[in-house]
């Protein structure tokens, strides 16, 4: 794979802090500790800022799973890692070691919003894709303890995008793709890995990027329409809105 070497020196190459949230209440399972990583990938000279969501616990998790975060667009302004701590919270409350990508960096160009979206963005997915390679390596590295076999990727809007077109270049490497509206990439079109998407009410998604239902029928895909805003998929959604969408996800994970 293209980027073993380069991970070997990327490695030393990081800004590391770390922090402890505060328990959260209802039926959370574990405290949540907040890691922040900032990893650099040589070969294309660009840094990739990370924060891992996992449980705070004495005893090691056995097997435990690992979830592939990534955000919508944010035009550049960055945080966009954080901003979804509702949904990698709870996913690490559950036990999930759940790494959320700032895809984004401020020396990037701005998304294309003219033309044929499609082929424009594609550039971008393709660096979220190589994005996720890069650290899901990454992490084999410093924690080869994870249950790799059985990943999953979550992204909303572009990031799910940048997680629809890694799950169709590197489809060996997930279990499970579930998007969050995601409009412009269009899902694969098997059994496995998994695949479920949630929709919002108001923005569809372009021709073709869902299955037809003879498709969701032949390999099991999950479409779930929603009530929910585009643009409430993240920590700007109700309490009513965030539970809907966590509900979701967690029962999309215990699936077998």
């Amino acid at each position: 794979m293209k980027y073993s070497q380069v991970i070997i020196f990327a490695i030393p190459l990081f800004i590391f802090n770390c922090s402890v949230q505060k328990k959260n209440t209802g039926n959370n399972d574990y405290e949540v500790k907040l890691d922040t990583l900032t990893l650099f990938d040589q070969s294309r000279n660009r840094k990739i800022p990370v924060a891992f969501y996992h449980p705070k616990t004495v005893k090691k998790i056995l097997h435990q799973p690992v979830v592939i975060f990534s955000h919508g667009y944010g035009a550049n302004k960055g945080g966009d890692y954080f901003v979804y701590s509702y949904l990698t919270k709870k996913l690490a409350s559950k036990g999930y070691f759940t790494v959320s990508i700032q895809h984004e960096l401020t020396t990037d160009s701005l998304l294309p919003t003219e033309g044929n979206l499609q082929i424009v963005r594609r550039p971008f997915w393709q660096s979220g894709s190589d994005n996720i390679l890069f650290v899901l390596n990454e992490l084999k590295k410093t924690h080869p303890e994870l249950d790799y076999p059985h990943l999953t990727l979550i992204g909303h809007s572009n990031g799910g995008d940048m997680a629809a077109l890694f799950t169709n270049q590197h489809p060996n490497l997930v279990y499970k793709l579930i998007t969050m509206d995601n409009r412009r990439m269009f899902l694969p079109r098997t059994s496995l890995p998994r695949i479920y998407t949630l929709r919002s009410n108001d923005y569809p998604a372009d021709e073709g990027v869902l299955p037809d239902e003879e498709n969701r029928n032949k390999y099991h895909i999950t479409v779930q329409p929603t009530q929910i805003n585009h643009g409430h998929m993240d920590d700007k959604g109700t309490d009513e809105e965030k539970k809907t969408l966590n509900d979701f996800v967690l029962q999309y994970l215990s699936e077998p």
